[in-house]
């Protein structure tokens, strides 16, 4: 039986108070503004939040160790970084998804235990992310 992959597309902008710096988590959101304290979001005017995932998607992320790849592509500059799924998410922020790097689980939480954090983009992914006018393209797979 061959693996089948789940996959997650959001569409989202990119802003230009965006520094992400945060060492600890990254997030996308569906909210137009960002403040300069937001130094973890990376992505702005999502079309989708956690509770706009599908079933099937959200069925396999509460899975123990699930392993979900996460790709934030703007301007040609693409960034992947990979995470855990965990039975304990909730999984139903009507505007959020934020990745930790940690185990802490809230109902924002996608995913637990990444390998990176919005600190660690590449300064050029965040350039690009910093331009209003910049479309960010967030896939997020996962293999069954």
């Amino acid at each position: 039986m061959y693996p089948v992959e789940l996959k997650e597309v959001i569409l989202a902008h990119g802003h230009e108070n965006i520094s992400a710096t945060h060492e600890t988590t990254i997030e996308f959101t569906k909210e137009t503004r960002l403040s300069e304290s937001g130094d973890c979001i990376v992505a702005v005017s999502a079309n989708k939040a956690l509770g706009d995932l599908s079933p099937a998607f959200k069925k396999n992320l509460l899975k123990d160790h699930a392993d979900i790849t996460i790709s934030v592509e703007a301007g040609g500059v693409t960034e992947t970084l990979r995470a855990h799924g965990s039975s304990r998410l909730i999984l139903t922020h009507p505007t959020d998804i934020v990745v930790r790097k940690s185990s802490y689980v809230c109902n924002r939480t996608l995913a637990i235990h990444a390998d990176k954090s919005a600190s660690e983009l590449s300064r050029d992914l965040v350039k690009q992310l910093k331009n209003n006018k910049q479309n960010v393209i967030i896939t997020m797979t996962m293999e069954i």
